[in-house]
């Protein structure tokens, strides 16, 4: 027999590779902009304060380089010194003062009604069939409307101007509680039937701490529409606060006091976000678990 020789592949051989890049390691991508990717602390400051920086740099450029007609807009220093008049002069710390008052009690009402309303709604399917076409229909309407009538009814005092605070943000935070709520999930809900719990029971312990980190976001978002409700009050038939201010100032056309005006509210109300987030965080570490 004649011996057959082993078959030969045509295919060369691959050359081994020299061992430095055996153990290289592919380069890391920076994943700085990429989607969902979260910032440092550091970072997420250092860019807020840039883009106000940034605004104020193109504010200044449009109005002393004059591109813009001191009328129309002031300058960021023509806001500093009418800023300082305001306090030394025309005491406006008490407007600051009975401006942040309305908001904080017209809303703690609003929370104290909404809060439980939005509670039943959310746990008790009858009571949301009962009465969640009416807030929905409510929550539509603007709460601007309603002054000239809380006027009649209640004057121009301070009950008017809480009542437009109320009114504007109670049938916001009820629909959102009753949403937040109605979300449970409901394996703990059945989990805790079999564990003998009774319907209050399910609420007490089960509905109201599984929904307490999103109503307390929910109220933090409502006290922010606060604010432009109480301006809204504070412009028809106010004698003091922020918005009183603002109106007397258009009226001279002093647009460096308006726009001081407009900067202090944002400047409380983000303290108050920033405040509003601290308890929430300290209050619901567990939720971001």
């Amino acid at each position: 027999m004649q011996a057959t020789s082993p078959i030969r592949s045509n295919a060369a051989a691959p050359a081994p590779l020299p061992a430095a890049a055996a153990t290289k390691k592919p380069a890391r991508r920076s994943r700085s902009w990429a989607p969902l990717e979260p910032v440092t602390q550091r970072a997420r400051w250092m860019l807020g304060v840039g883009f106000f920086v940034l605004f104020v740099l193109v504010w200044a450029a449009f109005t002393l380089g004059g591109l813009v007609s001191p009328t129309f807009l002031a300058s960021p220093i023509t806001m500093v010194k009418e800023a300082w008049l305001l306090f030394t002069e025309f005491n406006f710390i008490h407007d600051i003062g009975m401006t942040v008052w309305r908001v904080f009690g017209g809303f703690i009402l609003a929370a104290a009604v909404a809060v439980p309303l939005g509670i039943a709604m959310g746990a008790y399917k009858p009571v949301e069939a009962f009465l969640e076409p009416f807030v929905s229909f409510c929550r539509y309407l603007p709460a601007s409307a309603f002054i000239p009538l809380l006027i009649l009814w209640a004057g121009i005092g301070e009950t008017q101007k809480l009542l437009v605070i109320f009114i504007g943000s109670v049938f916001q935070i009820i629909l959102m509680v009753a949403v937040t709520v109605g979300g449970a999930r409901k394996d703990l809900v059945e989990a805790a039937y079999t564990l003998g719990a009774d319907s209050r029971g399910i609420v007490r312990r089960v509905l109201i701490p599984g929904a307490a980190p999103g109503i307390a976001e929910t109220l933090r978002l409502v006290l922010g529409w606060a604010w432009t409700y109480v301006i809204v009050a504070e412009l028809i038939g106010s004698s003091s606060g922020i918005g009183h201010m603002i109106t007397d100032s258009q009226a001279l056309l002093n647009t460096g006091q308006i726009i001081f005006g407009i900067i202090v509210i944002g400047v409380i109300g983000l303290i108050s976000d920033f405040v509003f987030k601290a308890i929430n965080k300290r209050l619901f570490a567990w939720a971001s678990l």
